[in-house]
This record gives structure tokens, sequence and C-alpha cells, in this order.
């Protein structure tokens, strides 16, 4: 079977996240693999952890970026956010795209958890595909303010096509 071809809107997500080689980068919702891919072809010495609460997203994600995990640049795990105790280093950076949590529902113990493994200087960044724009100023104030109150700096931007926004909170 072909591998996918990597979706504009993933692209787009990571150059604006901008792995650098020896970064330490924890993926929330790995989905099909697509953004584990384009950030491990990125890293050198850096790692990157991902996490999927769905087993079918955990298997996609290893199929399609074996070569990573064989070369131990990438690690893949069944997990969700609360429930994320594996000690996973200091962060340079989180990726998350289309990832419900920070705007659905309370999620202050999550934010606490990424604040307290973002190293300073280090961000979260939330993506969120912006295909139905009512959606858009609720999830930008929902999720800016979970970051917020969990102490990040927050920054927004947005992609016209594809159209996408990015809630960045900075450590």
């Amino acid at each position: 079977m072909a591998k996918q071809p990597i979706p504009p809107r993933i692209v787009w997500a990571v150059d604006l996240m901008d792995p650098q080689p020896a970064d330490s980068i924890l993926e929330i919702g790995c989905g099909p693999g697509a953004g584990a891919e384009l950030i491990c072809e990125r890293l050198e010495s850096g790692k990157l952890f991902a996490i999927d609460r769905s087993e079918s997203g955990v298997d996609r994600t290893r199929r399609r970026c074996a070569k990573y995990v064989d070369a131990g640049r990438l690690t893949v795990r069944q997990i969700d956010l609360a429930t994320l105790r594996v000690p996973v280093k200091r962060l340079n950076k989180v990726f998350a795209f289309n990832v419900n949590l920070f705007w659905v529902r309370k999620c202050d113990d999550e934010v606490a958890l990424l604040h307290e493994r973002v190293l300073p200087g280090g961000a979260v960044y939330l993506f969120y595909e912006a295909n139905r724009p009512e959606l858009v100023p609720n999830i930008v104030t929902k999720a800016s303010k979970a970051l917020t109150d969990g102490g990040f700096r927050v920054s927004l931007v947005e992609q016209k096509a594809p159209p996408v926004v990015a809630i960045i909170g900075r450590r």
C-alpha cells in the first residue's frame, strides 16, 4: 500500500513550528503519522514522542514512520495526555493538530503537565483546521484561555490557504 501524501495543512503547521535537529518534541494525537513523518525528517539527535488515544492512530503512525522508530528518533504510545506519566525529557515543543481537548472541555491538568514539561523558551503549538469558520472564534478563545491560565504567553497565526489557525503558547 502506498504511503498517503502529506496534506498541505500539515506541511504548513510543521514549517511554522520549525523543528530543530536536536529538539525534544511531544505530538498529541498523531493520527495517521503525517506530522510525525515531517517532524522526524528534521530531527538528528532530537526525539519525537507521539501519543494518540486511538490504537489505529498509533498503529498507522508506527507503520508510516517505521524507519524513525527503528532509528530511535520516534516513540509512539497509545495514551491520552491526561494519563501521560512516562518520563518525557524536558520538551522544546508540543505539536497538536485538530486536537479538541483544548477547547471542548476543562483541561487544566493537561495544560499544567505541558507547562511542567516544556522548557523555558519552548512552546505549545495547537493547530486547528478552519474549514468551519463559524467555530474558529470559539476554538481560539477557549484554547487561548486554557494556555494563558496555565502560564503560557499566547499568540495567533492564521493561514488562509489551507485554512488553519495556530494558537501558540510560549513558556
